[in-house]
C-alpha cells in the first residue's frame, strides 16, 4: 500500500475505531471472511496462568486483586474463565473482537514512538466495571455476547507486519483478562522486531505483571482517580493495586505513561491532584507523562456534561507546579496541552493536533534546538 493512501487509510480507521470494536461487517474488509466465529460453542478453554488449585474442584485464580475463588462449572469476575473440574481455563485465547490499526498518540502514547501506527487488539470481558467506560459494549460483556475472530498470535503477529505496524497494543477492553493470549502475541512479535504495548486499568498481581514486562516494551495505566471511594462506588475495583502496579513498572525500566481521565464533581478536585502529583513524583518521579483527558458522558454516566477545558487546564497547572515535566490534555484536538515542550529551553519538539503529528524535533533522543535527552522510546 502507497504511502499516502495508506495514511488516508489509517485516518479512516481511527474515525471508526469504537465502531469497529462493535461492528464486525466494517472488519470484513481488512480480514477474511473464514475469520470470523459464529457461535459461543467456539470458546478457546486453554488453561490459564497463575491460579491455584482447592479441595472439591474449585480454584482460586490469581491474575489480579480480585483473587476469585470460582467453583466447578463456574466463571471468575471477568466472565473469560473458567473453571472445569478443578482446573481453569481462559475462553478468550485467540479470539479477538476488535482488530484495528490505530495512531499511537490514540492510547495514547505521546512519548513512545510518535506518529507510527499500533495493531490494536481486544477481546470481550474486564475485570472493573467503570461506570463511564467508553467500550462498554465490548468489555462488559461475555464472548458469547459477542462476535469475536479465530486469530492465533503468530497470525496476529502477521496482521501487523502486513499493515507495517512497528507495535502491537493490546488495548480497548482490560488485556489483564486475556493475559496468555497478550503474552504469547507479545513473545513472537518481540522475536519479530515488532514492539509491545499494553493499555490497563493496573489492577493485576504484582508476579504476573512483572512476568509481562519481560515481553512488552510500554504500559500506559489508567489511574482514574486518587481517593479508594472513587474505585469503590465507580469502578468497582481498588485503588492500592493500581498504585503498586505504577511503581513495579517504572522499577521494570519499561515505558510508563499515565492517564487520569477528568470527571466532572467525580475526581476532579484540585487537592486530589495535587496529592496524586506529589506521590507520582515522590514514587516514580518527575518524567512519567501524565494526560488528562476529557470526559464525555457514556455507559451509565450520561448524567454529567463533558469535562470543562478549564478545569482541564487548571488541574494540569497544578501538576505541571508539583514538578511534573511532561502533562498534557486529551480529547481537545487543537489545544496546546497536545504538544510536547522540551523542559529546559521550552521549544515545541512534538507538535501535534488530535491524533496527528505535525512536526517532531527530536533525533536520537535530544531536543533539536539545546541537545536535553528527551525521556521516552523515539526509534523504531
Amino acid at each position: 500500500m502507497k504511502k499516502s493512501g495508506r495514511r488516508k487509510f489509517i485516518k479512516n480507521l481511527s474515525s471508526c475505531a469504537l465502531l469497529a470494536s462493535i461492528n464486525p461487517k466494517f472488519l470484513k474488509s481488512l480480514f477474511p471472511e473464514d475469520l470470523f466465529l459464529n457461535s459461543s460453542s467456539e470458546l478457546s478453554y486453554v488453561e490459564a496462568k497463575f491460579y491455584k488449585k482447592l479441595p472439591d474442584n474449585e480454584v482460586k485464580c490469581e491474575i489480579c486483586p480480585r483473587e476469585c475463588v470460582v467453583g466447578d462449572k463456574e466463571r471468575g469476575y471477568c466472565g473469560v474463565r473458567e473453571n472445569k473440574k478443578g482446573k481453569y481455563y481462559i475462553l478468550v485465547y485467540g479470539r479477538p473482537c476488535a482488530l484495528n490499526v490505530d495512531p499511537i498518540e490514540k492510547k495514547p502514547f505521546f512519548h513512545f514512538l510518535p506518529g507510527t501506527e499500533a495493531f490494536s487488539i481486544a477481546t470481550a470481558g474486564c475485570n472493573v466495571n467503570c461506570k463511564f467506560c467508553q467500550n462498554w459494549q465490548i468489555s462488559q460483556v461475555r464472548p458469547e455476547q459477542i462476535r469475536s475472530f479465530d486469530v492465533s498470535p503468530e497470525e496476529i503477529v502477521k496482521y501487523a507486519k502486513r499493515y507495517g505496524a512497528p507495535s502491537i497494543s493490546y488495548t480497548y477492553s482490560e488485556p489483564i483478562i486475556f493475559y496468555e493470549y497478550m503474552y504469547d502475541v507479545s513473545l513472537i512479535a518481540w522475536r519479530n522486531g515488532i514492539r509491545n504495548t499494553v493499555v490497563t486499568g493496573g489492577h493485576i498481581n504484582p508476579e504476573p505483571l512483572l512476568e509481562l514486562t519481560k515481553v512488552v516494551d510500554a504500559i500506559k495505566v489508567d489511574l482514574k482517580a486518587f481517593h479508594e471511594k472513587f474505585f469503590k462506588e465507580i469502578v468497582r475495583g481498588e485503588l492500592k493495586p493500581v498504585l503498586e502496579t505504577i511503581k513495579l513498572i517504572k522499577k521494570s525500566g519499561k515505558w510508563l505513561e499515565i492517564v487520569y481521565l477528568v470527571i466532572p464533581t467525580l475526581n476532579d478536585s484540585p487537592e486530589d491532584i495535587r496529592k496524586m502529583s506529589q506521590w507520582l513524583v515522590k514514587e516514580v518521579g518527575n518524567d512519567v507523562p501524565i494526560h488528562f483527558s476529557r470526559f464525555y458522558p457514556m455507559y451509565l454516566m450520561k448524567n454529567l456534561p463533558p469535562t470543562p477545558i478549564s478545569t482541564l487546564e487548571k488541574l494540569r497547572d497544578i501538576t505541571i507546579k508539583e514538578g511534573v515535566k511532561y502533562v498534557y490534555i486529551g480529547n481537545v484536538p487543537g489545544h496546546e496541552g497536545e504538544k510536547t515542550f522540551c523542559e529546559k529551553c521550552g521549544q515545541i519538539i512534538v507538535d501535534r493536533f488530535g491524533y496527528t503529528i505535525r512536526n517532531i524535533n527530536i533525533k536520537n533522543g535530544k531536543c533539536k534546538f539545546c541537545l536535553s535527552k528527551i525521556p521516552g522510546v523515539w526509534n523504531i
